[in-house]
């Protein structure tokens, strides 16, 4: 046999017992700034066809185009035992953020991950309610990998031995700098499947790549403004005697309230549920509905999507369900169009169409011991595991569908979501309740596209009542569950005079959220998100004076410390919670003038503060330039066609302006149009006063602004 033939049949060899390939990957730019890498045969089904997330090409456009950032540094692929393996360079500065909702670390670099939707179990090991397989670099760029299986990731643990960049190994018995832990230079990803389409999203900043990602995904969602006022969640059990009555001691104690979430109660069976009123708790779930929505007060429905067999739908829906059951119940198959049809069919008929205005979708994301098995089968082919990545997006799809087609603004809660997911109306939620952590999620959830409420259920004192409930309203959904508590705002009577106030602040500063939340929509920007994306953050910052000991006070190297307790929440404003025991905290404040929300009082300029801002008060702080449009403290959202008079604050020394969102707050019109930007401008004339001017209203175009005037925080 000649040599060239032999060689050849060696590599053919060696090939086929280790099952390699060193295939290229296929690179197309899909929009401005966004690349689609496809290796090998992937699979039909994954995370964008399950979500059917769809770019928002015009907003994409206006971002530009940027450099692909990988030009120098090739991404590389490789098919091994049928399973795709990525390698993605990292700098040896580089630090990485996202990865899906983390509670308790921010920078992921170093971490060793399985991305599996789970219920969170106290430990960051990529296991649960979305993980979302983004991540951004601080270098500015992210990288989305479009996968509805478990993906094991390990981000910079490992050297290889062909790297470029190896370093000189230490001695352990002669230097102290010696490390069990290596930093290694390329991001690992597994992905258990013969092909892999992926996305790499540039910047410059990362921030610009976490607007891509999510505009590429549809945008973020526009809740109606109800959605951003108060809701509570009654006792399981409640009847609609008991609703009503809650209902009405809000009113008189004054506190505000736009909707009220019924737990497993109103079904006449749950775990598993028949998706049927209870009759005996609400006799007459039509007229119960109306006279609710006439007070101003919307409904949430809590469901887990696991069939009973007293379901009306049963006997037609159980040939579409998988193999095994939730709870005894059946588990249909969402991907197939006549399970969908008589599902989310008997809900709409039964509720949505008699004016039910969301759900709160529960137990679609672990533990294991009660979902399926990933040995379960399903009707349509797709297995367990791609079932159980994708089920929260599928639900959530579904159910938004029902008001989308009723040209209806619905906003909810989810146990689980993943990447593809971003649109939708939903914010996630859990069992776990540590304070700390949930705000942790809170900036996370900045980077894996998705909403993060650190809802508040009890508390052992009024201080942690109160301290939960002021991060609480500075959050996407500002909500008591009281399923099992029963607590009111006002249960603690030491601070139920504060509690209140917040309860109405949030009324108050509603057009500045609504307004974040459209830029969301339109622009990409989480509404709250990490401080590491806000400029000036990583400039060189001032430290107190005296000796520092880092230890003590890990904020003095701002840099290069993993910042998990505080965060940007809009253009504007950085909200520093504080917890339980706390009399004083640091907070570091990004490059630039920053002034207190309460007062309009500078408190720095790109330096540590510590700071004692007693019980009353969670501390906020705006930068300079700040415009936070208010309006007067309401029990609940405008109504339709209703106009508000604004109170429009400014904070600090420099002119600027501030484009504020306005539409009908309850109908998609907006998506035809029927939306307006009015632009705030605050001015300093040539005596040194500012004056504030706002632009006038569009013919045609919706106006829910009454008189306007301006405050001036800063004397």
């Amino acid at each position: 046999m000649k040599p060239k033939i032999v060689i050849l049949c060696c590599i053919l060899f060696f090939a086929t017992i280790f099952n390699t390939s060193a295939q290229e990957i296929a690179w197309t730019q899909v929009e401005p700034g966004v690349w689609k890498g496809v290796f090998g045969t992937p699979e039909a089904y994954d995370l964008l066809k399950a979500s059917g997330a769809t770019p928002n090409h015009q907003s994409l456009t206006k971002l530009g185009s940027a450099a692909f950032p990988f030009a120098d540094q090739p991404i590389k692929a490789q098919l091994v035992d049928g399973k795709t393996y990525l390698r993605i360079p990292l700098d040896k500065t580089e630090q990485l953020y996202g990865f899906g909702l983390n509670f308790q670390t921010v920078h992921q670099r170093g971490k060793i991950l399985e991305l599996h939707v789970d219920h969170y179990g106290g430990k960051d090991n990529g296991r649960t309610h979305a993980p979302t397989p983004f991540y951004v670099s601080s270098n500015g760029y992210g990288v989305f990998i479009n996968s509805a299986r478990y993906i094991k990731v390990w981000t910079g643990t490992a050297m290889r031995k062909d790297s470029k960049n190896f370093p000189t190994p230490k001695d352990r018995n002669s230097d102290k700098t010696w490390s069990s832990r290596n930093n290694g230079d390329e991001v690992e990803i597994l992905v258990p499947a013969a092909g892999i389409e992926f996305y790499v999203f540039a910047g410059p900043k990362p921030l610009d790549a976490i607007k891509r990602y999510n505009l590429f995904n549809g945008g973020g969602y526009l809740p109606p403004r109800w959605g951003l006022g108060f809701t509570q969640r009654v006792m399981t059990r409640s009847t609609a005697a008991d609703v009503e009555k809650e209902v009405n001691s809000f009113e008189e104690k004054g506190y505000p309230l736009d909707f009220v979430g019924l737990e497993p109660g109103w079904q006449s069976k749950a775990y598993p549920g028949t998706f049927s009123w209870d009759k005996n708790r609400f006799a007459e779930p039509a007229s119960f509905v109306k006279s609710m929505l006439a007070k101003g007060i919307r409904l949430n429905l809590w469901i887990n999507p696991y069939v009973s067999p007293d379901a009306p739908f049963y006997k037609d829906i159980r040939p579409l369900t998988g193999s095994h059951t939730v709870w005894l119940g059946a588990v249909p198959d969402f991907t197939m169009p006549k399970a969908q049809n008589l599902f989310f069919g008997q809900l709409k008929k039964d509720q949505v169409d008699i004016g039910i205005s969301g759900y709160k979708i529960d137990e679609v994301d672990g533990y294991d011991h009660y979902l399926w098995p990933d040995v379960a089968t399903f009707p349509s082919g797709i297995s367990a595991e791609q079932m159980r990545q994708t089920y929260g997006l599928l639900m959530q799809r579904y159910s938004a569908a029902m008001f989308k087609n009723s040209n209806k603004r619905t906003f909810g809660l989810v146990r689980a979501s993943n990447g593809g997911g971003t649109s939708f109306p939903y914010v996630i939620y859990n069992d776990y309740y540590n304070h700390e952590d949930f705000i942790t999620a809170l900036i996370n959830s900045g980077f894996a596209g998705v909403l993060w409420t650190p809802e508040v259920r009890a508390s052992k004192t009024g201080e942690e009542w109160l301290r939960r409930f002021q991060s609480n309203v500075f959050s996407p959904m500002a909500m008591i569950n009281a399923w099992a508590s029963g607590t009111k705002p006002w249960t603690y009577p030491d601070v139920e005079k504060q509690v209140k106030e917040y309860a109405l602040l949030r009324m108050r500063m509603m057009p500045y959220w609504y307004t974040e939340f459209a830029k969301y929509h339109f622009e990409g920007t989480p509404p709250f998100r990490a401080m590491s994306l806000e400029d000036g953050f990583k400039q060189e910052i001032k430290v107190e004076a005296g000796n520092v000991n880092l230890e003590e006070n890990p904020y003095a190297e701002a840099v290069s410390k993993e910042i998990k307790d505080q965060y940007m929440a809009g253009e504007y404003l950085l909200v520093a919670p504080m917890f339980t025991g706390q009399t004083q905290r640091k907070v570091i404040l990004p490059k630039g003038k920053w002034y207190d929300f309460y007062t309009g009082v500078f408190v720095g300029d790109g330096q540590v503060i510590t700071i004692t801002p007693g019980l009353d008060k969670i501390p906020v702080y705006v930068k300079d330039g700040g415009i936070i449009p208010m309006m007067p403290a309401l029990l609940h959202a405008p109504k339709l066609g209703e106009k508000v008079d604004l109170e429009i604050r400014h904070y600090g020394e420099k002119a600027s302006e501030y484009n504020l969102y306005d539409d009908d707050g309850e109908t998609f019109d907006f998506e035809k149009g029927q939306l307006s930007w009015r632009k705030i401008k605050v001015e300093r004339l040539k005596s040194g006063q500012l004056k504030g001017s706002i632009s006038a209203p569009e013919k045609g175009k919706p106006n829910t602004i009454g008189k306007v005037s301006f405050t001036f925080m800063t004397k």
